[in-house]
């Protein structure tokens, strides 16, 4: 299948967006929405919101984060290594061996560092604090006149297209929702809709969430659906019995759970039903771990729903989607917003 604007896809996964770095991004983001938004919204947080019809009184918010986990330079020492923590949730086996770019005075690349196998290798039970990033400096003063504690860094990978089939690469989770919602709003003012659509390009999701409660305190919307990635469980090693049976190519994700508002998900539901597309469905008993759950506690209470791409290989340098299932659930999300008629209650007390 065919995914409309996939080069502006990969332009935002070569694009460094770590979890508070968020601005190149952000500026491609907004350059890009603005040939077809009527309006294009900023604020503190750095959060950049394209809107349709921004005088309609009924708002429906899209939340498309576009951070991506990191590390953040904690200590250099004096042989000019580079000591590191988390910004995000790193995995530190998928980090070991890895080419990164430190994002310092200048891109610099580096290798994490690892133990030959040779000489002990690593411990079983290995954290962050025992690696390590290797510039090629000589000293601590040499490092320092081009880094600083508090810079932050990316793997150095490139997105892959496998089989023409699926897109393969880091931070998938979550620049895919980024450009899921734009390209909602694109599509949407080809087509027209009746209702206030606000799509945001938030940050800060990996690390605390703050983008998506601002938003959603500025905007005051009636609807927030939330546009994330999920666990794929359809590879080997994986647990389905805990984990549940999700897969690629099988169809966008709906969240159910305490969190999620019903009768968003049966008009997400009776949308897929007219245009013979498959969902599949994971549990949330508690919370959502996404923009979804800052979202829902602003204001008064908003109505939220989460949407989800299956992903493979979480939180890793070489994570996976599926190229259909980005298509159809910006689908699903044209047809079920532009048969909104901006009187619908979301209230489950309403018949």
């Amino acid at each position: 299948m065919e995914l409309a604007n996939q080069d502006f896809l990969l332009e935002l996964l070569t694009t460094p967006s770590p979890s508070s770095g968020e601005v190149e991004i952000q500026k491609k983001w907004m350059n890009y929405v603005k040939n077809f938004a009527d309006e294009i919204r900023t604020d503190h947080a750095g959060n950049v919101i394209g809107v349709l019809n921004p005088g309609a009184s009924f708002k429906v918010l899209l939340a498309g984060h576009c951070d991506e986990i990191a590390l953040v330079i904690n200590r250099i020492d004096d042989n000019g290594f580079l000591h590191f923590d988390k910004m995000g949730g790193i995995n530190p086996k998928a980090a070991v061996g890895m080419k990164v770019t430190v994002l310092g005075k200048k891109r610099i690349t580096g290798v994490i560092g690892v133990n030959a196998q040779h000489h002990g290798g690593l411990k079983n039970d290995f954290g962050l604090e025992d690696l390590f990033i290797d510039c090629g400096f000589k000293t601590k003063k040499e490092a320092e006149e081009q880094v600083q504690i508090g810079d932050l860094v990316v793997y150095k990978t490139e997105p892959e297209i496998l089989s023409d089939r699926y897109i393969a690469g880091r931070g998938l989770d979550n620049r895919t929702g980024a450009f899921i919602v734009a390209e909602v709003l694109r599509r949407l003012k080809e087509t027209g809709c009746l209702v206030g659509v606000y799509a945001a390009s938030t940050v800060n999701e990996e690390t605390n969430m703050g983008g998506a409660y601002f938003a959603a305190a500025g905007i005051k919307p009636d609807m927030a659906i939330a546009c994330d990635v999920t666990f794929a469980t359809d590879y080997p090693g994986v647990n389905t019995n805990k984990y549940g049976d999700i897969h690629l190519e099988q169809g966008p994700v709906l969240a159910k759970g305490a969190p999620i508002n019903r009768k968003i998900n049966q008009l997400l539901e009776k949308t897929a039903v007219q245009l013979n597309m498959n969902v599949q469905y994971e549990l949330t008993p508690r919370n959502t771990g996404t923009d979804a759950d800052k979202m829902r506690l602003t204001g008064k209470g908003v109505p939220i729903a989460l949407v989800s791409l299956p992903l493979r290989y979480m939180h890793s340098p070489v994570e996976t989607v599926s190229i259909k299932d980005m298509e159809e659930e910006i689908e699903l999300l044209v047809s079920m917003i532009a048969s909104l008629m901006g009187e619908e209650s979301l209230n489950p007390l309403d018949d």
